[in-house]
């Protein structure tokens, strides 16, 4: 879940997208998309980050932990959505080699919710065996 929350913080200022952007006055001009350049994005990254780090923390209650953590995969799922509508602003443009860093995100929750229930499930076995 750590290794999550640095792929979100690193989102928040390396592109997802580079291309370019037309405007009337000034022609082409050079664009990007980073969670910062979108408010939306930007405050749906510190929130997932900001809970990931809560959640780390939350280790004596795993049933919490891992609804959580399920939460978060759905919440960064819709971060790569937004991600990805938002580069329908810039034209002539690709996807940055750090893009794989949002899409790193959702892969790593989903590691850490099992981790978590194989945990949630050794307890329950040694439980069984007082």
């Amino acid at each position: 879940m750590l290794l999550a929350a640095a792929c979100a913080v690193l989102t928040i200022k390396l592109p997802f997208y580079t291309g370019f952007t037309i405007d009337t006055a000034l022609g082409k001009q050079p664009g990007k998309i980073t969670a910062s350049s979108n408010i939306p994005l930007l405050i749906l990254t510190v929130l997932v980050v900001v809970v990931m780090l809560v959640n780390i923390f939350n280790y004596k209650n795993r049933k919490l932990q891992l609804r959580i953590t399920i939460g978060l995969i759905l919440v960064s799922l819709l971060d790569v959505f937004l991600f990805y509508q938002a580069t329908k602003s810039i034209s002539d443009g690709t996807f940055a080699l750090s893009s794989v860093l949002a899409l790193a995100i959702p892969l790593l929750l989903v590691m850490a919710a099992r981790g978590i229930f194989k945990d949630q499930k050794l307890i329950k076995s040694a439980d069984r065996l007082r």
